[in-house]
């Protein structure tokens, strides 16, 4: 599985879901907003008021932080 996280600085729930990833030995690249991408091509991809971080696997949206954590509990991974 490989992850794709969006993320912002001063975000603890980006560092928690970074933390998580690593924690599993989970494969992951980082996007950072205003260095990787802008906030209008975040909203274009996730939809307008979505909040930080994002998180993908292999292509498909999982969602945020608590989204994220489930979703690896479910693949056993945790």
């Amino acid at each position: 599985m490989n992850f794709t996280v969006y993320s912002k600085e001063n975000c603890p729930y980006c560092y928690k879901v970074k933390q998580v990833l690593e924690m599993t030995n989970s494969s992951f690249v980082v996007y950072t907003l205003d260095e990787d991408f802008s906030r209008d091509e975040f909203y274009s991809e996730f939809g307008n008021n979505t909040t930080f971080p994002q998180v993908s696997c292999d292509g498909k949206k999982i969602g945020g932080c608590v989204e994220t954590i489930k979703f690896l509990k479910e693949k056993k991974a945790v």
